[in-house]
């Protein structure tokens, strides 16, 4: 662990993190990652907690940090991959699937943007000793890709594509991210979200209601995600 010019503190993780480690983690603290990292998201989920197809052979004892991500990859003429970039995608919208996924899968580290709900820190994260990283900012994909030295492996490609397989990186100096949520449910998104509505209904008062709704879209400015 050290400190940046900045100030913030920051920390080189070495994966499958141990429960030292992740507890030494504090909301604010910048993150850099090495060994291997793997991503799921919805297409994994569904494929193995729906489906009933087994988990990849190894992946619990490699590895325990799940990116929710979209990689920029390509083959090479000798069967490798070449990765340009990594674009983070938002976790909340995987909600459903974590409790289990995370039971099954012993993930300690779920990497993402946008945080999650504020119950999930607390109902989903906690119980099973995880935390939550954020990428910084957006455009960082190519910065990010520069921290993957191979792929170690690429599973369910060819059922699910290249967004959506379960990629297996192995990096180095893989970051930077910023620890949003510690092992006790305190989470920067949360925080800063409840600071911000407390003034939201006056900021939409005297407004229309709007006049085209996406589905599944609510006029309740309490429920979105900040």
């Amino acid at each position: 662990m050290g400190s940046s010019t900045t100030g913030l503190k920051q920390f080189r993780l070495k994966l499958p993190a141990t429960a030292e480690d992740i507890a030494r983690l504090e909301p604010g603290m910048i993150v850099y990652l090495d060994g291997i990292v793997y991503t799921a998201r919805e297409g994994a989920y569904k494929r193995v907690l729906e489906d009933g197809v087994a988990l990849p052979d190894g992946l619990t004892e490699l590895s325990n940090a799940n990116f929710h991500c979209s990689p920029a990859a390509a083959p090479d003429t000798d069967g490798s991959y070449r990765v340009g970039g990594v674009t983070a995608t938002a976790s909340f919208r995987f909600s459903k699937w974590m409790p289990q996924w995370l039971e099954r899968t012993g993930t300690k580290i779920v990497i993402g943007k946008g945080g999650m709900a504020r119950d999930d820190y607390v109902n989903i994260l906690v119980p099973h000793g995880a935390v939550y990283l954020t990428t910084v900012g957006y455009g960082t994909g190519a910065l990010l890709g520069r921290g993957i030295r191979a792929v170690h492996a690429v599973h369910w490609l060819e059922e699910l594509g290249i967004a959506q397989a379960m990629w297996m990186f192995k990096v180095e100096n893989f970051g930077p991210f910023i620890v949003d949520s510690d092992l006790q449910g305190n989470s920067l998104f949360a925080t800063h979200g409840d600071r911000v509505n407390q003034r939201l209904e006056a900021l939409y008062e005297g407004l229309r209601p709007p006049a085209l709704h996406r589905y599944g879209e609510t006029d309740d400015r309490r429920k979105e995600v900040m």
